[in-house]
C-alpha cells in the first residue's frame, strides 16, 4: 500500500463527508438566515425562536436526502471493500 493510495482513498472520504453533509448544513444556514432575516425585520430578538423551524428543516432534508445518502455510503464502503486486495497487493 503506497501513499497515493491512502492519499487518494482519503480525498475520496472527505469528498464523500462533504457531499453528505451538504443537504443537512445548506438548509440549516438558508433556514437560519431566513429566520435572521425575519428576526430583523420585526425588532424580535429571540435566540430559541430560530430553534425549533431549523430543527424541523434540518428533519425534513434527512428524510428527502436520507436514502441517497445512506446508498452514497454503502457504494463508497462496496469500493472500499473490493480495493482491499489491490491494496495489499494481492492483485
Amino acid at each position: 500500500m503506497n501513499t497515493n493510495a491512502v492519499l487518494d482513498i482519503g480525498l475520496q472520504a472527505l469528498i464523500l463527508a462533504a457531499k453528505l453533509s451538504a443537504p443537512v448544513l445548506i438548509t440549516a444556514l438558508v433556514v437560519g438566515f431566513a429566520i435572521s432575516l425575519m428576526q430583523s425585520i420585526t425588532q424580535i430578538q429571540e435566540v430559541t425562536l430560530s430553534f425549533v423551524p431549523k430543527a424541523v428543516a434540518v428533519s425534513l432534508a434527512l428524510l428527502i436526502c436520507g436514502h441517497w445518502m445512506i446508498a452514497e455510503s454503502v457504494a463508497f464502503t462496496n469500493q472500499m471493500f473490493e480495493k482491499i486486495p489491490a491494496l495489499l497487493g494481492g492483485g
